[in-house]
C-alpha cells in the first residue's frame, strides 16, 4: 500500500482488520465475508468494486485444514473443508470474473498448497480440497486465456 495500492480485505469478523485499517487508512476497505456463502461472496466483490471503481487483482487465500484419518472424518467437517477451501474460492472467483471481463483486465491468484499436487496421510480432506483448487485453476486459466485472446 506504500505504492498507492488499495485493498479490499475480507474477514468473517471485520474487527480482525482493525490493524491494517489503522495503519493504512482509506487504502484498506474492510469487508465482512462468510466465504462459505455465495451471496456474501458476490456482495463482498460488489462492495469492493463500488468503493474503488475497479478491481485489478483477486487473491483467494481463505482456507483451513482438517487433520484426521479419512474414515474418521465427520460429514460436518468434510463438508466444511470442501465448502471453505473449494467452494468459497469458486464463489469469489465467479463474482470477480464479470468485472474483469468488463474491464478487459485482471489477475487471479489462487493460494493452494503442495498438498494439491502430492498428498499426506491424515490430511485427506485438505489434500482433496487443494487438488480441486488446482484443477479448477488450471481449467480457468485456459478458459480466460481464450476469452482474452478474442478481445
Amino acid at each position: 500500500m506504500e505504492r498507492g495500492h488499495k485493498v479490499a480485505a475480507t474477514a468473517r469478523k471485520p474487527e480482525d482488520l482493525d490493524e491494517p485499517v489503522a495503519a493504512y487508512g482509506d487504502a484498506v476497505l474492510p469487508v465482512k465475508l462468510d466465504i462459505d456463502s455465495r451471496a456474501d461472496s458476490f456482495a463482498a466483490v460488489k462492495k469492493a468494486y463500488d468503493h474503488f471503481g475497479r478491481i485489478d487483482v483477486l487473491i483467494n487465500n481463505a482456507g483451513f485444514a482438517v487433520f484426521g484419518a479419512i474414515e474418521e472424518t465427520s460429514e460436518e467437517l468434510a463438508r466444511a473443508q470442501i465448502e471453505t477451501n473449494f467452494f468459497g474460492l469458486l464463489w469469489v472467483t465467479q463474482a470477480v470474473l464479470a468485472i474483469f471481463r468488463a474491464q478487459k483486465s485482471g489477475y487471479i491468484i489462487q493460494v493452494s498448497s503442495t498438498l494439491g499436487l502430492a498428498s499426506l496421510p491424515v490430511l485427506g480432506l485438505y489434500n482433496a480440497s487443494r487438488y480441486a483448487v488446482n484443477g479448477l485453476s488450471e481449467t480457468l486459466a485456459t478458459e480466460v486465456k481464450l476469452f482474452w485472446a478474442s478481445m
